[in-house]
């Protein structure tokens, strides 16, 4: 049941209409039961056999939680620390378990085969649940939050379990913290017309850049990854330079859907995207992209290291960026290419840190008729090539894959090909429309987001732009069930 799909706005509507009955409005704890009931039909329609492995996670965080917060309140800071320590240990055994176990025990076997000593292994059939990456993540925070007396544990299981399993997004994130939106669920949610329309406005703006934008280059993509040995050259560099954007256009689509969603049902859910293709360089890139995960890898693994190594200077920032970046990869799945790219990210900071430009954020200015300066654009256009070359890597099938793929990008077949055979008018022109309105839209939420005037007044450029949004949707959308890249993480 992608968010995107005809079978989810049936969903919804029933939750909708149910959740703002003047009964359930009374109670806050009427919507929350209604909405955790929800959550776990969402979650259960993909595999209900998930949803104990959920159910129990939950229960057992929501204990830990309390009894971090007994220990500190007796002064026993070493059982708290026990407790939270195990509360990590958990969630990243989880992750391990289900994501990274095969990975490992198999990599660990050729390892071992390669010096003579022969082993085998066979794959586990271990099922990955669906989200698994995400809700771990908000585990964790709730009880590092708790030990650090930043928040104070749940009471309500009722509320906390709402939390872990909120369905909008617990597929594929935001990742929000518990300090942000635990309160959200402490009183009633009335209607609010004006966030409403917000929440409408942004899911509309997702399902264009996801069907429009996203599904197309998707079409070219998928071709170069998976039969790159029949393509040229041109192809192939077309593809990768075209990977970024279709990557931004399907997760920005789904964090636009799942935050407007939220706020149809009245809650403020953490931004993810800060219009990364404006990015002048890599450490800006990764304060603007997936910000929901780099900051909470930011806040638990490079800030203690980053005070951990602080006397090393240059060597020790580096070690920090290294290490944060690598679980970031490793984070997307099991697989080399992941470290491979989280190592590659780090050596494309030493630049920065060589030269004292790390941790500088120059505001972008416009230029002449509120246009971008020649500077800020090459930096844009060099940090776009760095990423393309970054995707390569991580949508490679293996590092063998990756060898190849550059080979065939660089000693392949020249022959000039028409970019307008490789992809539609309207997707190009979409792409256009895209990056001009990440320039002009930039201090915007997303890219369409009115006053709050023009929803009430309903003015005739808001209804007449959503037509013409919607029209493009029923055009030209390239696939109507395609799913979202960052289901498989």
């Amino acid at each position: 049941m992608v968010i995107n799909s005809f079978r989810f706005l049936a969903f919804f509507a029933v939750v909708f209409l149910v959740y703002f009955l003047p009964w359930m409005r009374q109670r806050h704890t009427r919507q929350n039961l209604w909405l955790l009931l929800a959550s776990y039909f969402f979650y259960g329609f993909v595999d209900w056999k998930m949803l104990p492995i959920l159910l129990a996670i939950t229960v057992a965080f929501w204990f830990l939680g309390g009894f971090i917060r007994k220990a500190i309140d007796r002064g026993n800071a070493k059982a708290a620390s026990r407790f939270t320590t195990l509360g990590v240990v958990l969630g990243i055994g989880l992750l391990f378990y289900f994501k990274y176990l095969n990975f490992f025990a198999g990599s660990f076997a050729k390892l071992l085969n390669a010096v003579g000593l022969h082993v085998s292994w066979s794959t586990l059939n271990i099922v990955l649940p669906v989200g698994v990456s995400f809700f771990t993540f908000k585990l964790i925070s709730y009880v590092i939050e708790i030990h650090r007396e930043k928040i104070q544990p749940s009471e309500n299981f009722l509320e906390f379990a709402t939390y872990v399993a909120f369905f909008p997004t617990i597929m594929a994130g935001p990742i929000d913290r518990p300090g942000k939106f635990l309160p959200q669920l402490h009183q009633a949610r009335q209607f609010n017309y004006n966030l409403a329309m917000d929440g409408c406005q942004q899911i509309l703006w997702g399902i264009f850049t996801k069907m429009v934008i996203a599904d197309s280059i998707a079409v070219i993509t998928h071709g170069a990854w998976s039969l790159y040995p029949e393509k040229t050259s041109w192809y192939l560099i077309y593809a990768a330079l075209l990977s970024p954007i279709q990557v931004y256009a399907d997760f920005d689509g789904y964090s636009n859907m799942a935050i407007g969603v939220g706020k149809i049902l009245g809650f403020n859910i953490t931004k993810n995207f800060d219009h990364p293709l404006l990015a002048r360089n890599v450490s800006e890139y990764w304060r603007r992209w997936h910000i929901s995960l780099t900051g909470w890898i930011t806040d638990y693994v490079f800030m203690p290291l980053n005070v951990r190594f602080r006397n090393w200077g240059n060597l020790g920032i580096f070690l920090a960026i290294s290490i944060n970046l690598v679980v970031i990869g490793m984070w997307h799945g099991a697989n080399w290419t992941y470290v491979l790219f989280g190592v590659y990210h780090s050596l494309l900071f030493l630049p920065l840190i060589l030269s004292g430009k790390f941790g500088k954020n120059k505001k972008l200015k416009p230029g002449r008729w509120g246009c971008i300066q020649f500077k800020d654009l090459l930096g844009m256009i060099g940090t776009h090539f760095l990423m393309a070359f970054g995707h390569i890597i991580i949508f490679s099938a293996g590092v063998p894959s990756i060898i190849r793929l550059f080979s065939c990008m660089i000693k392949g077949d020249w022959s000039f090909v028409n970019p307008f055979s490789l992809l539609s008018w309207y997707s190009i022109l979409a792409i256009v429309v895209l990056l001009v309105l990440e320039w002009f839209t930039r201090n915007k939420e997303f890219a369409i987001q009115r006053e709050s005037k023009d929803y009430t007044n309903k003015t005739f450029r808001i209804v007449f732009l959503d037509m013409l949004l919607a029209l493009a949707i029923v055009i030209f959308s390239a696939s109507a069930n395609a799913e979202f890249v960052y289901f498989q993480f």
